[in-house]
């Protein structure tokens, strides 16, 4: 029984590598993820809190770190999210390996064992069930 395959599988088996955004992805969630990251947000903030006399307004002043927070969340939010789609269609299709390979053994003892037939069937029909669902 032939499974679709997830857009990973489909790059892996076709020898393609990662496009220039998986890649920044990848370069960019390894260093959010790190000690130095934070380091440097909180040194924003504090720079941004002590530059208070230096604004004319206060509103202006706030309105400065609420749109910086609000753009650097977004960009965050979004390179998280593609980072956390890969590593699950990723994850996804290690599983969908196994259960074949396992479906595989089971199929050739099932000459033995009659019930391992069925076992098979529905080890078969569960790979893949993500996409269905």
């Amino acid at each position: 029984m032939e499974q679709q395959r997830t857009d990973a599988a489909e790059s892996r088996e076709n020898k393609q590598g990662r496009d220039p955004f998986e890649k920044f992805v990848d370069v960019s969630t390894t260093l959010i993820s790190r000690a130095p990251f934070f380091a440097v947000c909180v040194a924003v903030v504090v720079v941004w809190a002590v530059s208070y006399p230096l604004w004319s307004s206060v509103t202006k002043w706030e309105l400065a770190i609420h749109t910086f927070g609000a753009v650097l969340s977004l960009l965050l939010l979004v390179l998280l999210e593609n980072a956390g789609r890969r590593n699950q269609e990723s994850m996804q299709e290690k599983l969908n390996v196994l259960a074949e390979a396992l479906a595989a053994l089971m199929e050739s003892r099932a000459a033995d064992d009659p019930d391992l037939a069925e076992a098979v069937d529905r080890l078969r029909e569960a790979v893949g069930l993500e996409e269905r669902h």
